[in-house]
């Protein structure tokens, strides 16, 4: 079973019919236009007709043009359930919960960095652990993580690192409300309490970039972008500790969906009902990852401010830099959504999607609201990063969901394996990009060609009206996990 099997409904939308799988009670729609059709897997669609078989499902089981298999959910996998009668899956969060991007403004131009990139990434190198299982500059007593899992980047705010206004330009502000850290494992607590503040490994980046087109001028000045504008991504999540959590949680939902008698496809979607004590205790232990991931970003901010200020030698009026946006990507939230006419309440699961909500959405910060979500989309690190707009149809179709990366076409071993002779990181800089890692397979894993064109998926979300775009930044020096 495979492709051919699919419906085409448009130029950019593949229909899952419910005849693909026994027992599937809706849809399965995957947003994909003919030029990413090749790299679709038959294993992402399997999973994707997967969800659509899971009790409580509303609406159709979705997936972004960035799809590609994953634990459970396909990466790019977005499923909404009915909080009465639906469920919650660890595998449609995924193991780094709270993985997520946060997107820096500046007032510096390119042609100010460019000469001292290699100075710039230098320094970060040093000053933000980065790397598998590396520890952090902060040590957090027993107190101090607790209130950091209830309080996520207010925590960080509170010592001094950043600003109080930064928190109205994160995703629920920085925080989830609900975290409980009292049904947090003690394996938990002790691979977070090292971590916080670091990048870790694999795809999670800090970028240095700058604005390389501009496509629409008011919506831009309004986040602050400017052509040739020096910005920084920041992409890292919960690090061991969500890690942890998940793999704590997929061994009590094994358990929940054979007490419940729930019937699952693959045993990598063990679920609990919502509404279940399981189904709570996994949502508020995921939360409190969340929170940890929101405090993860928000030091790494902060350090990036003081490695700009110093290796510069200029003020924080003359960096101008300043937060546009922080987005989640593997999360389950509870929202409010028109299904047919009528409010729901819904539990949406988001695994690599990024939410994308109208102008006028009540949970938008003020400064925002009338203009819509920020939806910050990053690349590879040898192509291009996107920043768009959410919309309402995106609302009305994916439960205010778009697509959160590029996604990839190559395992990381097989990257490894073509990589093989090569030096990646001098054919990043013949391409004028700085690249450092903590290691020779991790650039090897992340090469371009390991990633489908983030402008190809950022193409279909546009076209299809999920969201739009508004800039392209391009990568002028990378560090690495």
């Amino acid at each position: 079973m495979g492709i051919e099997r699919l419906i085409r409904l448009d130029e950019n939308r593949l229909e899952v019919p419910v005849v693909y799988k026994e027992g599937m009670r809706t849809t399965g729609i995957i947003y994909l236009d003919r030029v990413l059709e090749p790299a679709l897997e038959p294993e992402a669609i399997e999973q994707t007709a997967n969800i659509a078989t899971m009790p409580g499902i509303v609406g159709a089981s979705l997936a972004m043009p960035d799809i590609h298999t994953g634990y459970g959910f396909p990466i790019g996998g977005v499923a909404a359930f009915d909080i009465k009668e639906g469920i919650i899956s660890p595998g449609g969060v995924g193991y780094d919960i709270n993985c997520g991007v946060r997107l820096l403004r500046s007032n510096l131009k390119k042609e100010e960095i460019a000469p001292k990139i290699k100075g710039l990434i230098d320094a970060l190198y040093n000053e933000i652990p980065s790397g598998v299982g590396l520890k952090g500059r902060i040590r957090l007593s027993p107190g101090d993580e607790k209130r950091l899992l209830l309080k996520g980047a207010e925590w960080a705010v509170e010592k001094g690192l950043g600003e109080a206004s930064d928190l109205e330009r994160i995703e629920s502000g920085g925080c989830m409300e609900g975290a409980d850290p009292s049904i947090i494992s003690r394996k938990a607590y002790e691979r977070g309490r090292a971590q916080q503040g670091t990048l870790g490994s694999g795809n999670h980046f800090v970028e240095i970039q700058y604005v390389d087109q501009i496509y629409d001028e008011g919506v831009a000045n309004a986040l602050g972008l400017f052509k040739d504008q020096m910005t920084v991504m920041i992409h890292t999540g919960s690090r061991g500790f969500g890690h942890q959590v998940c793999t704590d949680f997929i061994e009590v939902m094994g358990k929940a969906s054979r007490k419940y008698g729930i019937h699952l496809p693959d045993k990598e979607l063990a679920c609990a009902p919502f509404s279940s004590p399981e189904g709570k205790d996994y949502f508020a232990a995921m939360q409190a990852a969340a929170n940890y991931a929101w405090a993860n970003r928000q030091c790494i901010m902060h350090w990036t401010k003081e490695v700009f200020m110093s290796v510069l030698s200029i003020s924080p009026k003359e960096l101008g830099m300043s937060l546009v946006y922080d987005v989640a990507h593997n999360i389950a939230k509870v929202e409010e959504h028109s299904v047919k006419g009528e409010k729901k309440r819904l539990v949406v699961h988001r695994k690599g999607a990024t939410r994308a909500f109208p102008p006028g959405h009540p949970e938008l910060p003020a400064i925002y609201r009338s203009l819509g979500q920020p939806v910050i989309i990053p690349g590879d690190m040898g192509r291009a990063s996107f920043v768009l707009l959410g919309t309402q149809r995106a609302m009305n179709e994916t439960f205010g969901s778009t697509c959160h990366g590029a996604g990839r076409v190559m395992s990381r071993h097989r990257a490894i394996k073509q990589a093989k002779g090569r030096a990646i990181w001098r054919e990043m800089e013949d391409k004028g990009i700085v690249v450092r890692a903590a290691g020779r397979g991790t650039l090897e894993e992340e090469m371009p060609e390991a990633y489908k064109d983030v402008s190809n998926v950022v193409d279909v979300v546009h076209n299809a009206g999920l969201s739009l775009r508004v800039a392209r930044l391009r990568p002028l020096g990378v560090i690495k996990g």
